[in-house]
């Protein structure tokens, strides 16, 4: 395969990981969020690529062990942690539990990602960064038409069937919350500097993301949105205050926002549309009980049995009988349960040290987003179970802070006139 073939095959990948949702695969056929059907459609199609094209970089080379030693030199986080998701693959099978599929699509895509795109060239990054920008603008214009219209394209299915209480909308990621996760975190790369367009493009699409992160419902996403791009956008606003040059074509936005913002606001309002997230914020289906009910479960269970992790199907009923049966709302107490203490560590340190070497090899402004992302997906179950959202948010930041490029506020502040 050439190299420019190879390019555009990483952005095929980075299309089908960012656009394509369980919702989406059972509209194709496949029961991928489902329990029944065959084993092969549990497994993301973004995971059977990633593999393969990551075994197609170990043919090409010649010999395979380069490609693998080169990996641990340059992307040793990602390394880890796919070592990890195989290393919980087996756990789960010796132990005969369930989620086989998951340790794979949360961590084994994620850690093949990051290890595919190392020292690859900027027509590559700004090609995936193109789909990760297209992606994210379908998926609120969608979230907003399903909003409008009551109807939900590819909502999350259990084996077909439809949770007919949700009325968030699903768009392209499918989760309401995962949706709603992904969407703050995009905003708020948005509003550090995450990439290469031009101010009034992207003061747009904050606009645009910020309205469809309501439909998605998830409280604790809008929240860290405004706390965190409020006081990112008050940094920016002192520091070029402080330097006494200020974009002319920026300072145009920002007044015509400003100016728009009161009859946006007011026209929204009348139309009804923020009385989803003001039903959510008043009643929240259970949601804050069952984060309280899900500690229980420890009581009845040894600390012998969570040191290696307890039998799967005594949590699963000791689940059943709280009234979780939509799961439980924290990946790391639902990793020490199924899982055990010593599995969750170092899943956990491997996480952590993934993600600093995310953070080492993006520009400045990736911290704000990673900040938001690690306190929002301790708010339901994210990573804790079968999810693409990991790899999409290190797509995401990979492709949008690369180094050795500058854009964004932290670029604009000092050019303008006086």
């Amino acid at each position: 395969m050439p190299a420019r073939a190879e390019s555009w095959a990483l952005v095929g990948l980075a299309l089908v990981t960012c656009g394509v949702s369980g919702g989406m695969l059972w509209v194709l056929g496949i029961n991928y969020d489902g329990i029944t059907g065959s084993a092969a459609q549990k497994v993301h199609p973004a995971t059977y690529l990633a593999v393969l094209l990551f075994a197609w970089t170990m043919l090409r080379s010649g010999n395979p062990v380069v490609p693998l030693v080169r990996a641990a030199e340059r992307r040793p986080g990602g390394v880890l942690l796919c070592l990890c998701s195989v290393g919980l693959l087996a756990f789960i099978a010796l132990r005969g539990g369930t989620g086989l599929a998951g340790s794979l699509d949360t961590y084994l895509l994620t850690g093949l990602w990051v290890i595919l795109l190392a020292e690859r060239d900027a027509i590559t990054m700004r090609r995936i960064a193109v789909v990760v920008h297209a992606v994210m603008l379908a998926n609120a214009v969608l979230g907003l038409v399903e909003f409008a219209g009551g109807q939900r394209f590819f909502p999350f299915r259990m084996d077909g069937m439809v949770f007919e209480t949700d009325t968030r909308s699903a768009a392209l990621h499918g989760h309401p919350l995962a949706n709603a996760t992904l969407t703050a975190c995009y905003v708020l790369a948005l509003c550090s500097g995450g990439g290469q367009i031009k101010p009034a493009l992207r003061a747009g699409l904050v606009a645009l993301q910020l309205v469809a992160l309501i439909t998605f419902g998830g409280r604790s996403a809008t929240v860290v949105t405004l706390v965190l791009g409020g006081a990112s956008a008050l940094f920016v606003l002192n520091r070029t205050l402080r330097s006494g040059r200020v974009p002319l074509l920026g300072a145009a936005v920002a007044v015509f926002l400003l100016t728009m913002v009161p009859i946006a606001v007011g026209a929204l309002a009348v139309g009804g549309f923020f009385d989803a997230l003001l039903g959510r914020f008043v009643s929240d289906g259970g949601s804050a009980n069952a984060r309280v009910e899900m500690l229980a479960i420890f009581d009845a269970i040894p600390l012998r049995d969570l040191l290696v992790g307890p039998d799967p199907k005594i949590v699963d009923t000791l689940r059943r009988m709280n009234g979780l049966e939509w799961g439980i709302e924290n990946p790391v107490v639902e990793n020490l349960l199924y899982n055990g203490i010593a599995m969750t560590l170092l899943l956990t340190a491997a996480l952590a040290l993934f993600l600093f070497e995310v953070a080492r090899n993006c520009r400045r402004g990736a911290g704000l987003p990673i900040l938001a992302f690690v306190v929002l997906i301790n708010t339901f179950e994210s990573i804790g179970g079968k999810t693409t959202m990991l790899a999409k948010f290190a797509l995401m930041l990979l492709v949008l802070y690369p180094r050795g490029s500058v854009s964004g506020p932290a670029a604009s502040s000092g050019r303008g006139r006086r």
